[in-house]
């Protein structure tokens, strides 16, 4: 069983498996369905941060899933391959002008971070020595320093377009991300042949 992610990675992920010679037709028919079967593949569609948790739980046997959602979720899973496609970086960003992160340091002792991304923003800060205060807000992030909610904003961008039209800019790249197939534990073992083959056909797909 696979887990393909809805949204943003979906047709390049459909793209991918056809290329590796599985059957993804289905998957371009789903419409509102979540789980479709292409022979001997059974395909489940879910949103992006929920993949790993499929994959961990062992209902699905491999997934599809951007670096974002490994790193904020931390799934136990063996991630296999980078797969090249969806590639964005995770950033830190203020208003433009000065970086308010010293003063915000100094006055206030932490910085005030507007992210969906709570996890993946608590550990780069601790990593770099620096103390945070993280505000959840699962809409449009870009907004929370404009109106005194953050000094900055932890977030995915891949051209920087709405960074600049909301006049932020780019303070520290955090990581890179791109979709990744992972596997569970206990599959890759037991189903190591049939696992080891799609990650073989997905690389040689990739070449």
């Amino acid at each position: 069983m696979i887990c393909v992610p809805r949204g943003a990675l979906f047709d390049e992920t459909v793209q991918c498996l056809e290329t590796a010679g599985l059957d993804g037709q289905p998957l371009r028919e789903i419409g509102p369905r979540l789980v479709v079967d292409a022979g001997d593949v059974r395909y489940i569609t879910t949103r992006p941060s929920d993949v790993g948790t499929y994959v961990e739980s062992g209902a699905a046997d491999v997934g599809i899933v951007g670096t974002d959602v490994i790193r904020e979720y931390q799934p136990d899973v063996d991630e296999l391959l980078d797969l090249g496609y969806g590639g964005c970086r995770m950033i830190y960003a203020t208003v433009g002008g000065d970086d308010p992160t010293p003063d915000a340091l100094t006055h206030f002792g932490a910085v005030r971070v507007a992210t969906k991304y709570v996890n993946a923003a608590r550990r780069y800060f601790a990593e770099t020595g620096r103390p945070v205060e993280v505000v959840k807000v699962n809409g449009s992030v870009e907004l929370a320093p404009l109106v005194g909610l953050a000094d900055g904003i932890v977030d995915l961008t891949a051209t920087g377009r709405t960074l600049v039209e909301n006049g932020l800019v780019e303070r520290e790249e955090i990581f890179l991300s791109s979709a990744r197939l992972i596997a569970n534990r206990v599959s890759h073992k037991t189903k190591s042949a049939l696992i080891d083959d799609l990650q073989r056909r997905l690389s040689e797909a990739l070449a």
